[in-house]
């Protein structure tokens, strides 16, 4: 059995998909989950590939990457916020919160 297509897929998500009524259109609803699903592997791969130059970086930069690899570090911090499993419920700026450091009040 020879093919002689080749597969295309939607760059988009579905037209007909309603997201106030998700599953008016059984199909619809589907496509727009793989389209969600497909963008999140395509964050996950692209901050791999990042993660990859930033190390390749440091390693030859060697005690000057804190200059030389400062924008590939930037980029590597922009494509990992909001990406991940869980997190489209909160906003950009939870994602990666700092850490709150609690002190004791000194009014005595």
């Amino acid at each position: 059995m020879v093919f002689k297509g080749e597969v295309e897929y939607d760059e988009g998500p579905p037209d007909n998909f309603d997201p106030q009524n998700p599953y008016a259109d059984p199909v619809a609803f589907l496509e727009y989950r793989e389209y969600l699903v497909r963008e999140k592997w395509i964050g996950i791969e692209t901050a791999k590939i990042l993660k990859e130059k930033v190390k390749w970086c440091y390693r030859k930069e060697g005690v000057n990457h804190l200059q030389k690899c400062r924008e590939i570090v930037r980029q590597y911090l922009d494509s990992t916020r909001g990406i991940g499993w869980g997190k489209d419920a909160r906003p950009p700026y939870a994602h990666n919160p700092l850490p709150r450091i609690c002190l004791p009040c000194s009014e005595s």
